[in-house]
């Protein structure tokens, strides 16, 4: 499996997540109650395994290698992705900030909660439409089969970096997830 092929994997685990997201959105506009340890479990997942680990090897081992390739980073889709990552660690940001509000009792940071992670499932999933079908299509085409070798090895580095049985625990979270809010069993 090529190294576009792995990240794809991982955006198929993201992507549940901003489903999941969207359930409890709705919930909220609804008035149920949200669970707010699924939140706090999901902004640890988002942290965690979309950004330290799937956005690390992006940015620091698949753009260079584009780059090495001949697609510049400025002016073109790398720095897109780039502002992109930005834009959704703020919503992150935002959206832990507006749980712990929330749980010391303000209840008006509910529809904080709400929006950052209404904007931040939006964000993402035209962000990953672009990298799927657009990005890592340019890095299939520019890089040679060494410099794949070369980064599916480094890949491997950072799975080995996040610890033993790190992904396997928020692929286990997000399977738990999947059947409460999605109803999948």
């Amino acid at each position: 499996m090529g190294p576009t092929k792995i990240l794809k994997k991982e955006h198929e685990v993201i992507k549940i997540v901003l489903d999941i997201l969207d359930v409890i959105v709705s919930d909220i506009m609804a008035k149920k109650p949200v669970n707010l340890r699924h939140m706090e479990e999901i902004v640890d997942f988002i942290r965690t395994f979309a950004d330290k680990c799937h956005h690390g090897k992006e940015q620091d081992l698949l753009f260079p290698a584009m780059e090495e390739a001949g697609i510049p980073r400025n002016g073109g889709p790398i720095e897109v992705m780039l502002e992109e990552h930005d834009i959704g660690r703020n919503y992150v940001r935002q959206l832990a900030k507006a749980i712990t509000d929330y749980r010391k009792g303000n209840k008006k940071s509910l529809k904080d909660i709400a929006e950052n992670a209404s904007g931040y499932v939006n964000l993402l999933r035209q962000h990953i439409d672009k990298e799927d079908n657009i990005l890592y299509m340019m890095a299939d085409m520019h890089l040679d089969k060494s410099t794949e070798k070369k980064l599916l090895e480094e890949f491997e580095k950072v799975e080995k970096k996040m610890g033993e049985g790190t992904h396997e625990k928020y692929h286990h979270l997000v399977e738990q997830l999947e059947r409460e809010y999605l109803k999948v069993k």
